[in-house]
């Protein structure tokens, strides 16, 4: 009977922080980053749909406001 031990080395486990790093590396160089005017552009979009919408709901809560207050009899 031939009895049969593995012993773990470091050389045999990855270290998981490495391999972390390799392949946030490689997946960084696969990235397709936008041109300036494109992020410029879209930066532009999100700053008036934001301000879009935060005159819509500022003018929703006025109104409820005003509607709230006529009910109370304020």
């Amino acid at each position: 009977m031939e009895v049969v031990v593995a012993v773990a080395t470091d050389e045999q486990k990855p270290n998981p922080i490495g391999q972390f790093l390799r392949e946030a590396s490689s997946e960084m160089k696969k990235v397709v980053w936008p041109s300036r005017e494109e992020t410029q552009r879209l930066t532009l979009v999100v700053i008036g749909i934001s301000l879009s919408i935060g005159l819509l709901l500022g003018g929703f809560d006025y109104l409820f406001t005003g509607l709230i207050n006529l009910i109370r009899g304020i």
